[in-house]
């Protein structure tokens, strides 16, 4: 499947915590609302300006724990940990009535450290058309899923990306309307919150940036800060900000972040589990009219699937993580 980036599933367990006062609600005729602060520009880049959350649980974590020490899987595995990535919300791994208090208790912490948390929304219906990451929610169930996390997000400041591959997919999964639909209400409920979220906008070699700013613009991404670019791929920074740009003069100026997680040395035109790959540049917003920020949005040393000796996607795959970091833990040491 060239040209696209399908595979994003996570399949580890993460803990169940309790929801605390972060989720600001209020009851009015059975309904519950967010109450919500208004994100300006000026407060944007006051919240992209804060340092990025670095998650104390996430897979590079236990997989640095479980490695031998002083082995190149721990090295790999430590300097991911300590690099600032997204999390990633599955309704598998965090379902109705848990994805809330998950996301409630990482808002609680960053509010205390004044670090930006980073969410991927991944949960939409026939997620990726039965692809390496399919799953999903059935719409109405979707729906009330979105729901909860906004509810969790609130006031708090935030980057959401939401659902990668959805709008890229579409035509090709034969569902636009029906998934378009799905996006933009999951969008209006997100937008809602004081979280800077970014639509997904597929890739520089993918969908052309005409096609896929109909997408975007259908699913609403006006009401939102902007849209994502390159999740879980590998294609240059140089292609990604071009394509950025243009994606963003066609909708009137909307901003943009890119993921650089594992494009250090650009694409081979695999999108799984490509060899010789290396991890991107470092987190960090950046100067720049229209992106925003580059991010870790996808899990570097996590498989994209069963694919060039990989296992399913989202197992952590200790060989991909010292490949991926090859260069990166010499220079660090």
């Amino acid at each position: 499947m060239p040209g696209r980036s399908p595979s994003r599933q996570r399949d580890r367990a993460l803990p169940i915590v309790i929801i605390s006062a972060a989720a600001f609600l209020l009851l009015v005729g059975g309904l519950i609302a967010v109450i919500v602060v208004a994100s300006t520009p000026s407060a944007a880049q006051s919240e992209l300006d804060r340092p990025f959350y670095v998650w104390p649980d996430s897979a590079a974590v236990d997989a640095a724990a479980a490695a031998e020490p002083d082995s190149p899987e721990f090295a790999a595995a430590t300097y991911l940990a300590e690099r600032p990535a997204s999390i990633w919300l599955l309704p598998e791994e965090h379902g109705l009535g848990d994805v809330g208090p998950f996301v409630a208790s990482i808002v609680d912490q960053t509010s205390v450290d004044g670090t930006l948390p980073s969410f991927v929304v991944y949960g939409i219906t026939d997620r990726d058309c039965g692809n390496f990451s399919s799953g999903g929610l059935p719409p109405a169930e979707y729906e009330t899923w979105v729901d909860e996390i906004a509810l969790a997000l609130g006031t708090a400041p935030a980057i959401v990306i939401l659902e990668p591959d959805a709008l890229g997919l579409a035509p090709e999964c034969g569902d636009t309307d029906a998934r378009v639909a799905e996006v933009k209400r999951a969008a209006t409920a997100l937008s809602e919150t004081s979280a800077l979220v970014y639509l997904d906008g597929g890739h520089s070699s993918w969908l052309p940036a005409t096609e896929m700013a109909e997408l975007l613009k259908d699913a609403g991404v006006d009401q939102t800060r902007g849209f994502a670019t390159n999740v879980s791929n590998y294609n240059a920074l140089a292609d990604e900000r071009e394509y950025a740009h243009e994606l963003s003069d066609l909708l009137g100026g909307v901003h943009a972040v890119i993921d650089t997680s594992r494009n250090g040395n650009g694409s081979n035109g695999e999108w799984c589990n490509p060899s010789g790959r290396t991890v991107g540049d470092e987190p960090t917003a950046i100067d720049d009219e229209v992106v925003d920020a580059l991010l870790w949005i996808k899990t570097a040393g996590e498989s994209d699937g069963e694919c060039n000796g990989g296992p399913v996607a989202g197992v952590w795959w200790p060989e991909r993580a010292v490949e991926l970091t090859r260069d990166a833990v010499g220079s660090a040491e």
